[in-house]
């Protein structure tokens, strides 16, 4: 038997397959093969056609069915791990009422930042952890606003992983950890936060209802089981956003350790016990997975930069290049600090670890007598490896001692120069692990039952793929990140 897990991500949408007793994945899918459309109707604006998920999803599952052999019968259990802060409106009857407005959208920022001021800072930051800024519920917010008509149809609001699992079951619900990255979470009273309610004018018939992160959250039905070729009555395990479930996917549940990844955008996430707040202006701070299963409950610190693997990608595509293996092998024929080429990479919308300001991306001090593709593609690098490492002394202010960082091996981690630039001005070492967000929702199912030694075994015994170590002579990397941070922070106080 075998559990199914859905990543879905702003790009892409990955299906994995794992069996049901050992964990072991058996097969893993992507779609589209190329990358989902995001609209942005307006600067700063960014959306999605949840629709467009949902069949991409129906696609993905037909697809690794055919390639794995295995049947609908096989399947006896949902995981689902999707992209944070969305905001999904639909009304009675379950129609959509518009896109979806995606984590990277901008245009709330404002709402957020009166929200704060009028709620204050001290009790945003005692009872929410976090200022509202650019979350589902500022966005919300801005619909109620600027789209009354939309909002008076509106029945609920979901988060995208709460979408899917509608579509599955026909049945609207989220979970505590969802409704804190949305920013609806009172973690002084544990419970629905009444005073963002209020303060937005949104009505607490809006909110789904809530279930556990792990356990029988929805069965699929009729409808669902017809579209997405799953049986009927099979259930909806476990969602979780695509960070928390990062974390799960490499055994991150307790402080110590960090999950990082560097896909479209670069995330750290830390777990700490307490309900510090001191950077809530540019640190988030949710419910982890096992929020409510232990005590002291778990917070998930994260700290996102938005603009990290989209910049890469925006160079291979306006660069001519093949791939990234090719990008990788040019930035590695140029010294560190390439040769005093700086990259900012904050272009995609506003960067909450920069106070939310939207400073765009920058590409500095080209030589056109020295310079070529290949400097541009390594200073490209380590300013996504020096924004990772400003931010690391962002958590570091918040209370938050690495001891090391874990990594999956599908993303920018890949890279030698990426890694090397984090590990030596750290000087923490990198765990990399051969598994995905996929995976992990697909294997997150065998925690309903609270098994949790079973899956960390897994996990650290047979994903553990390489581990980048940290090197002793690091001045040139110090250096070059000197030069790197006194830019950026010349930009801000611009």
């Amino acid at each position: 038997m075998f559990y199914l897990g859905i990543d879905l991500g702003s790009s892409s949408i990955k299906i994995a397959l794992v069996e049901q007793h050992t964990g072991k994945s058996v097969g893993i899918v992507k779609m589209p093969q190329d990358e989902m459309p995001i609209y942005a109707p307006q600067k700063g604006w960014a959306e999605q056609d949840p629709e467009d998920w949902w069949k991409h999803i129906c696609t993905g599952i037909e697809s690794i069915k055919e390639q794995t052999g295995i049947t609908k019968e096989a399947i006896i259990g949902i995981g689902i791990a999707y992209q944070m802060h969305g905001l999904v409106l639909v009304d009675h009857n379950g129609k959509l009422l518009r896109k979806a407005i995606i984590w990277c959208d901008s245009r709330a920022v404002t709402i957020g930042n009166n929200a704060y001021t009028a709620i204050g800072a001290k009790k945003c930051q005692s009872t929410l952890l976090n200022s509202p800024a650019n979350f589902t519920a500022s966005k919300l917010k801005w619909v109620r606003e600027n789209e009354p008509k939309v909002y008076a149809k509106s029945y609920k609001f979901m988060l995208p992983g709460d979408y899917i699992a509608f579509r599955f079951s026909g049945t609207i619900k989220t979970t505590v950890p969802g409704l804190s990255e949305g920013i609806f979470w009172n973690f002084k009273e544990d419970m629905l936060s009444e005073e963002i309610l209020g303060y937005y004018g949104i009505e607490k018939s809006m909110v789904p209802e809530v279930v556990d992160t792990f356990g029988q959250q929805a069965v699929v039905n009729q409808k669902g089981a017809a579209e997405s070729g799953l049986n009927e009555q099979t259930p909806v395990l476990y969602r979780a956003g695509d960070q928390p479930n990062n974390a799960l996917s490499l055994n991150v549940f307790h402080p110590g350790a960090i999950a990082a990844t560097a896909g479209t955008s670069g995330v750290m996430y830390a777990i700490t016990d307490t309900l510090s707040a001191k950077e809530s202006t540019r640190v988030n701070n949710f419910a982890h997975v096992n929020y409510g299963k232990s005590k002291p409950k778990r917070i998930g610190k994260l700290l996102c930069i938005n603009g990290t693997g989209i910049q890469y990608r925006w160079l291979q595509q306006n660069l001519g290049l093949s791939d990234y293996d090719t990008m990788n092998q040019l930035a590695q024929q140029i010294p560190i600090g390439a040769d005093g080429i700086v990259v900012l990479p904050f272009g995609n919308g506003a960067e909450r670890m920069l106070e939310n300001k939207n400073i765009g991306s920058n590409i500095l001090n080209i030589d056109f007598n020295r310079h070529t593709k290949s400097h541009i593609i390594r200073a490209a690098l380590e300013g996504i490896a020096f924004a990772f490492v400003y931010g690391f002394e962002i958590l570091r202010s918040d209370g938050i001692i690495p001891q090391t960082i874990r990594a999956g091996n599908d993303n920018l981690f890949k890279s030698t120069v990426f890694s090397d630039t984090i590990t030596a001005l750290l000087q923490k070492e990198i765990q990399i692990f051969n598994t995905t967000g996929a995976i992990g929702a697909a294997r997150a199912c065998m925690l309903h039952r609270g098994d949790y030694s079973t899956f960390s075994k897994v996990i650290m015994d047979h994903d553990h793929e390489m581990t980048h170590f940290p090197k002793q002579n690091n001045e040139s990397y110090v250096t070059a990140y000197k030069n790197w941070k006194k830019t950026l922070e010349q930009l801000l106080n611009h």
